[in-house]
């Protein structure tokens, strides 16, 4: 496939009207890119990287749970799709939970993840809740704490290649990859301008309580206020770094030669 053809496809699949798209339709066209022989020759006419290779350096970089996040075609306000790289490497940090500022899509190319969905309840384990907005479009992260919650695990459920799912923008979930895994995402058109993000109490692999974090060079987030109290506080991951242009198309002519193209 081609990129105009990708782009048309997410377009008419995605569609421009007042409605956000469904967690359904994205689960669908996300899965249909996503198809070694459709996704093959699309990466490798990325990795070229003569198409707007500035704007999609500018929005990869590392992410503070330790996989790198490639911008493939930029759409913005419709789209983002992006592929992700998960490194598998020994103490990676394990995802909070969260939700997202819109209906997302995902489709594992190779390796595995464990995803897990869960919901306030009364009878849930403790956490702290935080608030997360961004400083617009590649922008740093910024975290609020909001108060104290109680979530419940709803499910858990692997997906290996060749499977795919959708989530609506405020399903509570993590993500879990033990092992070196790439997979298809999709971002479509922003529902609020803020996630809320779960620590689980006393969890030690939270990326807001680890000091060793992949990609956290400046050492742990910056605390303002009193986080463990009652008072409200914040806690700010480290900036975004864009990619060097190096890496970010050899990451690209690796996936695609994987795929066999």
């Amino acid at each position: 496939m081609q990129v105009e053809e990708a782009r048309r496809l997410l377009v008419e699949r995605l569609g421009g009207g007042p409605e956000p798209p469904s967690p359904e339709s994205a689960r669908e066209v996300i899965a249909q890119l996503a198809h070694p022989d459709t996704l093959g020759p699309l990466v490798r006419r990325l990795s070229v990287g003569d198409l707007e290779l500035a704007e999609c350096i500018r929005l990869s970089y590392r992410h503070v749970l330790g996989f790198d996040k490639l911008l493939l075609l930029p759409g913005a306000p419709r789209f983002m799709l992006r592929v992700h790289f998960w490194h598998g490497t020994a103490g990676a940090v394990s995802e909070d939970i969260h939700n997202h500022r819109c209906a997302i899509a995902s489709a594992v190319v190779r390796g595995r993840v464990r995803m897990e969905c869960y919901e306030p309840a009364a009878d849930g384990v403790p956490a702290v809740a935080y608030r997360e907005s961004i400083d617009g479009p590649g922008g740093a992260w910024r975290l609020r704490r909001v108060g104290e919650a109680r979530l419940r695990l709803l499910c858990s459920e692997q997906y290996g290649a060749g499977r795919s799912y959708g989530l609506a923008a405020r399903t509570l979930h993590r993500v879990v990859s033990e092992e070196p895994t790439v997979t298809l995402f999709l971002e479509t058109a922003p529902q609020r301008s803020v996630t809320d993000v779960y620590v689980r109490s006393r969890d030690p692999e939270s990326v807001l309580h680890r000091a060793d974090a992949p990609g956290r060079a400046g050492g742990p987030a910056r605390v303002v206020g009193d986080v463990r109290g009652g008072r409200a506080g914040r806690a700010d991951p480290p900036p975004k770094t864009p990619l060097p242009p190096a890496v970010y198309l050899a990451e690209l002519d690796a996936l695609a030669g994987s795929l066999g193209y």
